[in-house]
C-alpha cells in the first residue's frame, strides 16, 4: 500500500468526563505534548459510546478510533466501565467480522491523576494506527469523494 509521505491518521478518541477528560486537561495545563491528530469527544461515561458512534466513524473516514475510561472499578456511574469493556470486546469481533483490522479501535483505562500515561497512550496508538496506514474500508462513497462540499 501506497501512503503519501506526509500522511497523519485520522482519531477520535471518546473519553469520559470523569477520568480520561480530566487527564487530558491535566496534561495540557502541565503542557505536555500529544499527537493533534486525535480529536477528543468528551462523553459522560465511557458506557454511553454507542457502538454506532464507532462504526460511523469508521464511515466517516477515521483512521482509528479510541474509546477511554475510568479503570475498572473507580466507575463515577459504579459499573459503567464493565459493561464498556463487555461490549467493546464484541466489537472488535465485529470490526473484523467487516474487514477492519481490530487494531484499529482501542479501548484504554486512564485516570484523572494519569496525565502522563494519557500522553504516552496518545502516542502510542497514534504511532500504531500510523503504521496500519490509512482506512481504506467501511467509508461512505461521498467521503472518498472529497465530502459534502463536493456535492
Amino acid at each position: 500500500m501506497s501512503v503519501e509521505k506526509n500522511w497523519e491518521p485520522k482519531i477520535i478518541a471518546f473519553t469520559c468526563n470523569w477520568c480520561t477528560y480530566t487527564g487530558a486537561d491535566l496534561a495540557g495545563l502541565n503542557r505536555m505534548k500529544y499527537p493533534e491528530n486525535v480529536h477528543l469527544v468528551r462523553v459522560p461515561c465511557s458506557s454511553r459510546v454507542n457502538p454506532q458512534f464507532i462504526l460511523r466513524a469508521f464511515q466517516k473516514g477515521c483512521d482509528g478510533v479510541m474509546v477511554c475510561g475510568c479503570h475498572p472499578g473507580d466507575c463515577h456511574y459504579a459499573t459503567g466501565n464493565y459493561f464498556t469493556r463487555r461490549r467493546f470486546m464484541l466489537m472488535k469481533r465485529l470490526l473484523e467480522y467487516n474487514g477492519i483490522d481490530p487494531q484499529r479501535f482501542q479501548a484504554r483505562w486512564i485516570s484523572g491523576s494519569e496525565a502522563a500515561k494519557f500522553r504516552d497512550t496518545m502516542t502510542q496508538v497514534t504511532a500504531q494506527i500510523r503504521e496500519l496506514g490509512p482506512n481504506s474500508k467501511f467509508q461512505e462513497k461521498w467521503y472518498q469523494e472529497g465530502g459534502p462540499e463536493n456535492e
